[in-house]
């Protein structure tokens, strides 16, 4: 089963991205490094609850 998430910057707080994630095998919340337009660099991107 795969989910809509979204990815806020945990620099500034935008909400920035939207992907999809299997929520069986992977349970836990992902957190990746992409590029925030508002902030102008590559920063952490959490998923949001």
């Amino acid at each position: 089963m795969r989910d809509a998430i979204t990815f806020k910057c945990t620099v500034c707080g935008e909400e920035n991205y939207i992907s999809t994630r299997n929520k069986k095998k992977h349970p836990e919340k992902m957190e990746v490094k992409k590029f925030c337009p508002r902030c102008n660099k590559q920063t952490a991107h959490k998923e949001r609850k």
